[in-house]
């Protein structure tokens, strides 16, 4: 027995079924939201409606982006001759936040996962494989998460991108700035390992 409105029992199942989302913050959610200000409550609404209605992938990244073409793939101050693979488009800002990578994208928009049903068909794969053939990529550096399906799927990449004759490199993973040793877990110390760079 449901002791909410049918409308509030709505609202707090939509929260519910967000990622990460139980069904305890979902109500509290549901309960801010209704507090609201009705202006504030549709503007939020809104927001969420024209993200849906604006917001699409780029062309050639396959990146979010309001436009045809992503900011990124646009520039011309970026290095054209490296892509760097990501599973979904917030792993594009983790790498940008480091300031560091000046090359372009190209997001997959998930990894192979036999046991959810993820197939190479389900993955944004044929559009990579346009890019290295039609472009002057020079290195395909494989951004996936160090997890079984992400590693999969960067092993199966690395064997398509074989024939191009191109370079296709590994993020290196290891031991984390400020960490202990004794705290590392054994594939961790043996990437960071195989990782190692001369001093």
């Amino acid at each position: 027995m449901s002791f909410f409105p049918a409308s509030l029992e709505n609202l707090i199942d939509k929260f519910a079924s967000l990622p990460g989302i139980g069904r305890k913050s979902a109500q509290r959610l549901a309960f801010y939201v209704l507090a609201l200000p009705e202006e504030e409550a549709l503007a939020f609404a809104g927001a969420i409606t024209e993200a849906k209605r604006q917001v699409h992938t780029c062309r050639i990244c396959q990146n979010l982006t309001e436009g045809e073409i992503c900011p990124i793939c646009s520039s011309d101050r970026r290095d054209r001759s490296t892509i760097c693979v990501v599973s979904e488009p917030k792993d594009v800002l983790s790498i940008e936040r480091g300031h560091e990578y000046n090359g372009l994208y190209h997001v997959l928009h998930g990894v192979l996962s036999p046991m959810a049903h993820v197939g190479p068909d389900d993955l944004r794969i044929k559009e990579l494989l346009h890019r290295v053939a039609e472009d002057e990529v020079e290195e395909v550096i494989m951004a996936t998460n160090p997890d079984t399906e992400g590693e999969a799927t960067a092993m199966y990449l690395s064997r398509l991108l074989k024939p191009f004759n191109i370079k296709v490199t590994r993020l290196a993973y290891g031991i984390p700035v400020g960490s202990n040793l004794e705290f590392a877990d054994d594939a961790t110390l043996n990437r960071a390992i195989e990782g190692r760079t001369e001093m």
